[in-house]
């Protein structure tokens, strides 16, 4: 898995936080800015490969598990707009939203929290130029808790033992060389 950062929501976001909706730190330009010219009309210049096999795919891994104590309450959104016709975001509208998680469930996943395939434009919606992930806290303030979102190829799947450690084997078992 390689992580770009042209492809990153956000490297660490502090979740800390009270009720509400906050937007990640960065906004992914699909346009083309180094000398090719980006679709000023709305659409997006850069194709992120959507129904390819491997599928562009949207990690969120919990970097700083949540506080398990609370009423706490998570969701993940992803969000698209258009060109607005001066180089910047038009109306954003929702591409996917996660389920609600409670502050139980978040704990550190080292890449695995929610690991799916870059979604299909809405019908009715523009092609995005720009995307965007949007963090819901409900039900009460955050005292703990960080996140990393990004857009990738491929993720890491190795299985991780419950000590934490690399493990693609149950204990006691030797494979012979």
């Amino acid at each position: 898995m390689i992580l770009d950062g042209l492809l990153q929501f956000d490297s660490a976001a502090n979740l800390a936080l009270g009720v509400g909706t906050y937007n990640s730190t960065n906004v992914i330009d699909l346009g083309v800015t180094s000398g090719v010219p980006s679709s000023a009309s709305g659409g997006g210049a850069r194709d992120i490969g959507i129904g390819d096999d491997p599928a562009m795919k949207l990690l969120v891994d919990i970097l700083t598990t949540f506080p398990s104590g609370g009423a706490g309450t998570l969701a993940l959104i992803l969000q698209g707009a258009p060109d607005n016709g001066s180089g910047a975001p038009g109306t954003w509208s929702t591409y996917w939203q996660s389920s609600t998680f409670a502050l139980a469930t978040l704990v550190s996943t080292r890449g695995n929290f929610a690991n799916i395939d870059m979604p299909r434009v809405p019908p009715g919606v523009a092609m995005p130029r720009f995307l965007r992930m949007q963090y819901v806290i409900g039900g009460a303030t955050m005292t703990a808790g960080a996140i990393a979102s990004y857009i990738v190829l491929d993720t890491f799947q190795q299985v991780y033992s419950s000590a934490g450690n690399l493990s693609g084997y149950p204990a006691g078992v030797v494979v012979a060389n």
